[in-house]
């Protein structure tokens, strides 16, 4: 039901998520929002969306005007979804398609230009009119979740054709730290579909697009595969996929001592970098000091890693696995860095421990199948020790551009990397 709002309040002007992802999505200025009201005066409605479930507790945006592509945008890549969302989507979505949500009480966001605007000037003023003009759609509709505002995320566009079919998704990248993402994804994308025919490599969504509008970054993505399936995450990892994507296709390369790496310069650039940034504070330098004394002479294979590599960005179709959220990828890592991740984040994330807890099971997850990695105990030490390092490190990349600290990170890794030198 609609709240109570103030009739054509413009939701720009809000603080919650609501008005952080309209004023990622609606950034020029002539476009004119209003919520439960007419347009401004001598403006022109050009898109209409439902606030789902309500101003103040938005979780969606979901477009209005076509019936199937409103229900596409709830039922569309479900079995992604833990199933008790997947059943509140899937009754939604049903309801969208028999035009219920037109008909229901929800608050309704209209997206207005000035009258005199033309077509060239609607698709400069609108993101989703460009997309669709740039890849020659013709109309589409977008929907976008909404979250609390989190200077770390980025709002996404899932676009589909009049019919429902999926055309895409278009991630706004609208701080430095966000577009510094957005920018990685591209790059990647763009690189990855000369992997296809690695054998075990994880398919990868296309790019379509990459531009700057209205001051920020967008990249436009293929759609997943429709029958796409997630994974179980108590799923046991992919070895062979990580081996695949750290190699990209060539046999194992040569190991290599940790000293003299561009990957250890790396490293003691970005600490030093980070430490002068927070003078009252210099761990970070000293666990990478620490790190070249205790491993310096280790040797370890280097290679790709895709960087979030997560039960949650990947999936199943016709046999195949699929990767998505590309957009922490980076070559030259100790390989083993994504089954470093895959652990950390299952324990962080999926079961709520602590830092210290999700190294420990790092540790636990590279003994187990180190041997698949060609590491010996040093050099799961080593992967284990680097990966945690640096992903301090992009914790204060992204907090150094605007996006704010991650408290499950920041700073209890840093309180860690002084105990692991003791080990």
């Amino acid at each position: 039901m609609t709240e109570s709002v103030t009739a054509s309040a413009d939701p720009r002007t809000r603080t919650d998520g609501l008005g952080w992802v309209t004023r990622a999505v609606f950034g020029v200025e002539r476009v004119g929002l209003t919520v439960d009201g007419r347009p401004p005066t001598g403006h022109r409605a050009v898109a209409r969306y439902a606030i789902v479930p309500s101003v103040e507790r938005a979780r969606f945006l979901l477009p209005l005007g076509s019936k199937r592509a409103t229900a596409a945008s709830l039922l569309a890549y479900n079995a992604l979804r833990p199933p008790r969302v997947r059943a509140a989507r899937a009754a939604l979505g049903g309801f969208a398609r028999l035009g219920g949500l037109e008909l229901a009480r929800f608050s309704v966001l209209t997206v207005s230009l000035p009258e005199a605007a033309d077509a060239v000037a609607a698709d400069e003023a609108l993101l989703v009119h460009r997309l669709a003009a740039l890849q020659g759609w013709g109309p589409a509709y977008a929907a976008c979740g909404v979250r609390p505002p989190d200077p770390n995320h980025k709002p996404t566009l899932q676009l589909f054709a009049p019919e429902g079919r999926p055309l895409g998704f278009a991630k706004i990248g609208w701080n430095d730290a966000t577009r510094a993402l957005v920018t990685t994804e591209a790059a990647a994308l763009r690189e990855l579909p000369a992997l296809a025919r690695v054998p075990e490599h994880p398919v990868a969504p296309r790019l379509l697009a990459e531009l700057r509008w209205a001051g920020r970054s967008v990249a436009l993505v293929e759609p997943l595969p429709p029958a796409v399936r997630g994974l179980s995450s108590t799923a046991e990892p992919e070895v062979a996929a990580v081996l695949a994507v750290a190699r990209r296709g060539h046999p194992p390369a040569r190991r290599r001592p940790l000293a003299g790496s561009s990957f250890l310069a790396r490293l003691t650039r970005t600490a030093h970098r980070a430490a002068a940034t927070m003078p009252a504070d210099t761990r970070v330098v000293a666990a990478v000091a620490g790190l070249a004394s205790r491993h310096g002479e280790t040797r370890v294979e280097f290679g790709h890693w895709h960087g979030d590599w997560v039960p949650w960005n990947l999936g199943r179709d016709a046999g195949r696995l699929v990767a998505w959220d590309w957009e922490h990828s980076a070559p030259d890592v100790p390989l083993g860095f994504d089954l470093a991740h895959d652990a950390f984040q299952r324990a962080l994330v999926l079961r709520g421990s602590s830092a210290a807890v999700a190294a420990d099971a790092v540790d636990l997850q590279l003994r187990r199948y180190g041997d698949a990695l060609g590491l010996d105990r040093a050099g799961q030490r080593l992967v284990a020790d680097t990966y945690l390092l640096e992903l301090w490190l992009r914790t204060w990349r992204l907090a150094n551009a605007g996006a704010g600290w991650n408290p499950a990170l920041h700073p209890a890794l840093l309180e860690l990397f002084g105990q692991r030198d003791h080990r």
